[in-house]
C-alpha cells in the first residue's frame, strides 16, 4: 500500500494494489499466450471472467455467427478478433450479423487485440476476444 499524507499526518491518498478480478493477457508470443498463470498454445474465446481454450481451429474466413456462440451467448459489448501476426478481414456475412445484434466487431493482429482487450477489461467494459495464436490464411 502507497498513501500520502498531509504535514497534520491526516491521509489523504492511498493507493491499494488488489488482485486482479478479471482475465487479463500477461504475454502473448507466436504460439501462445499467456493469461494469468495459465499458458494456451491453441486459439481461444477470451471474456473477462472465462477463457473457452477448446476453440476450433476454423480460418477467420469461414468463422460464422454460430461459430461464435460460445462467446456472443455472454453478451459481450464488443468482439475483438486476432488473426494472428497478419491482419485478416472477417467475412462481411459475419460483420452484418454481429451488427444485427448490436455488437461491434474489431479485427486485428492478436497482439494488438491482446492489448485492446486488457484497456477494456480495465475500464470494467465487457469484451469479448477470439484470438488465433498463429497465422492465418483468408
Amino acid at each position: 500500500m502507497v498513501s500520502a499524507t498531509t504535514p497534520d499526518h491526516e491521509d489523504i491518498l492511498k493507493f491499494t494494489k488488489e488482485p486482479a478480478s478479471a482475465n487479463t493477457v500477461l504475454r502473448v508470443e507466436r504460439g501462445s499466450i499467456l493469461i494469468g498463470n495459465q499458458t494456451y498454445t491453441g486459439n481461444i474465446g477470451l471474456l473477462a471472467h472465462s477463457v473457452i481454450d477448446t476453440w476450433p481451429d476454423c480460418p477467420v474466413s469461414e468463422l460464422t455467427e454460430e461459430l461464435l456462440s460460445p462467446v456472443l451467448d455472454q453478451s459481450p459489448e464488443l468482439l475483438i478478433l486476432g488473426t494472428g501476426w497478419q491482419n485478416v478481414f472477417a467475412p462481411r456475412e459475419l460483420t452484418f450479423a454481429l451488427a444485427r445484434r448490436g455488437i461491434g466487431l474489431d479485427v486485428m493482429d492478436t497482439p494488438a487485440a491482446c492489448r485492446t482487450f486488457n484497456v477494456l477489461v480495465s475500464e470494467d467494459r465487457l469484451p469479448g476476444a477470439i484470438l488465433y495464436i498463429q497465422d492465418q490464411t483468408t
